[in-house]
């Protein structure tokens, strides 16, 4: 598993290794910066959790309308935090499954 720290450490430096999960990838990339690869990876994954992460990129979007779909699909509600508690409570979550 990766430590949640290292994430942190990818995130703040807007780079990371090639072989982590695509999900993983695709906050790194939105948080960079780069939301279209970020959503590419996202559109592809038709998991829940891809759904979620999918979800809060239209979230970030501010297409709250597709968030919502996006949201149900993933069997979660629109949260009520901000993007930035999201996007580790996301991230938390991925990293227990890889």
């Amino acid at each position: 598993m990766i430590p949640f720290e290292e994430l942190l450490t990818w995130k703040e430096a807007g780079s990371f290794p090639d072989d982590i999960p695509p999900l993983i990838q695709a906050l790194l990339l939105e948080s960079s910066g780069d939301w279209a690869s970020a959503h590419r990876i996202a559109q592809n994954d038709p998991s829940i959790d891809g759904s979620w992460v999918h979800a809060y990129l239209h979230r970030v979007e501010g297409d709250l309308g597709n968030a919502s779909y996006w949201y149900r699909s993933a069997e979660k509600s629109l949260p009520e935090i901000s993007l930035d508690e999201e996007w580790e409570y996301i991230a938390m979550a991925l990293l227990e499954k890889s």
